[in-house]
């Protein structure tokens, strides 16, 4: 199952990675989250990232899976951590890339820049529209197909975080776990922690906070299980 960032979409994102012949032949299963994309965007919905989760798990459920892997992109990763943590019987693995793990990020133009607008500010006050105006193209092209109201409720959910974080919940986890980080930036923090609780950190080269687009061999590679032993994805440990 693939999960999307705030904002995005599942196919947009990972239509080209699931079609690589390492991956053709399994079943594959794109999710837009709730407000996202072409799903629902009830109003009544509270968009934290619990609800999201729970909306992954029903999805799983309506397919018949269980044992999943998960690759999770930014928030969609951290929506992940939190459905393995809630329905362990539907994950067996994770590929986060990039995944927001702690509350309270600094403002930027993406989660923590929308929360600081009001609901109503954001929606029909806008808000909405100076957000896609900074964000830029690719991420624009995406984001405005989300409900206003749905993506203020989740960048407020992402920045709220969960009890305990998401970093601890996915050092708890007795799964495989992967956590992929772009070297352009390369900023994870607390990267021993993480390590000594079994995560396996990959460094990405050439790749920014979008690996799938960046370079997409090397995230197909760990997608299809290959992670750091195999030398031709690109893949150095931090």
């Amino acid at each position: 199952m693939y999960v999307h960032g705030l904002g995005s979409a599942s196919t947009v994102y990972h239509a080209h990675i699931a079609a690589d012949p390492r991956l053709a032949t399994r079943r594959q299963l794109f999710v837009d989250l709730p407000g996202h994309g072409i799903s629902d965007r009830p109003a009544d919905f509270g968009y934290s990232l619990e609800e999201h989760a729970d909306a992954l798990a029903a999805a799983l459920d309506a397919a018949g899976a269980t044992a999943a892997d998960i690759a999770g992109h930014s928030m969609g990763g951290a929506v992940a951590i939190v459905l393995a943590a809630r329905r362990p019987d539907l994950v067996s693995r994770l590929v986060l890339t990039e995944a927001n793990l702690d509350p309270h990020p600094v403002p930027t133009a993406g989660s923590s820049g929308i929360a600081t607008y009001t609901e109503d500010d954001f929606v029909h006050g806008g808000g909405f529209a100076a957000v896609l105006d900074r964000i830029g193209p690719l991420w624009a092209a995406t984001m405005r197909l989300a409900d206003p109201l749905a993506l203020h409720r989740t960048a407020l959910g992402l920045v709220r975080g969960t009890q305990p974080t998401m970093r601890h919940l996915l050092m708890g986890l007795p799964i495989d776990r992967t956590y992929l980080v772009g070297s352009i930036d390369n900023d994870l923090s607390g990267r021993e922690e993480l390590t000594a609780s079994g995560v396996h950190i990959e460094v990405v080269p050439n790749a920014g906070h979008n690996i799938m687009f960046d370079n997409p061999q090397a995230f197909i590679s760990a997608v299809a299980g290959g992670g750091s032993s195999s030398s031709s994805a690109g893949y150095h440990q931090p």
